[in-house]
């Protein structure tokens, strides 16, 4: 029952991809389809370059442009999101299985502990909307030492 329940979350966001695309006036091609499928069955965080070596592991004929153009198709389309964990490239991970949430990363050994989101956001909401803001989302890092580092 659980795999049924995967197959039917990836089915859900393979589709807003398409209307995604579609709204776009961008066609859904085999390459961007291959991007979609790596990117979502890869769990946790990943970087743009894993993609890349994914790609290459599974022989996928897949330039890195079009992995980069698709991963930023991806995030406009509201199926993964981007955080930098204060490095010169972003990391991204999937919106559909994850709760709300923040990270602490240890700026040693690069761990990252993950944290539930509080209400704290809450005030600032309000006064964004009030000006036309439309907020998709929002993020708040954490850096320091973790235990066995510090």
């Amino acid at each position: 029952m659980r795999v049924n329940s995967f197959k039917n979350r990836i089915d859900e966001e393979y589709s807003r991809f398409e209307r995604y695309l579609n709204k776009a006036g961008v066609k859904l091609t085999a390459c961007r389809t291959i991007v979609f499928n790596v990117a979502i069955h890869t769990h946790g965080h990943f970087a743009a370059e894993e993609l890349v070596k994914q790609c290459k592991a599974r022989q996928c004929r897949v330039s890195r442009a079009t992995i980069y153009r698709g991963l930023r198709e991806l995030l406009e389309a509201g199926i993964i999101r981007e955080t930098a964990f204060g490095e010169k490239h972003q990391h991204y991970e999937h919106i559909y299985d994850e709760k709300l949430h923040h990270h602490a990363r240890c700026i040693r050994c690069h761990d990252v502990i993950e944290m539930p989101c509080q209400d704290s956001n809450q005030p600032y909401l309000p006064l964004l909307e009030k000006k036309g803001f439309h907020v998709l989302g929002h993020e708040l890092h954490f850096y320091g030492l973790c235990q066995k580092c510090f």
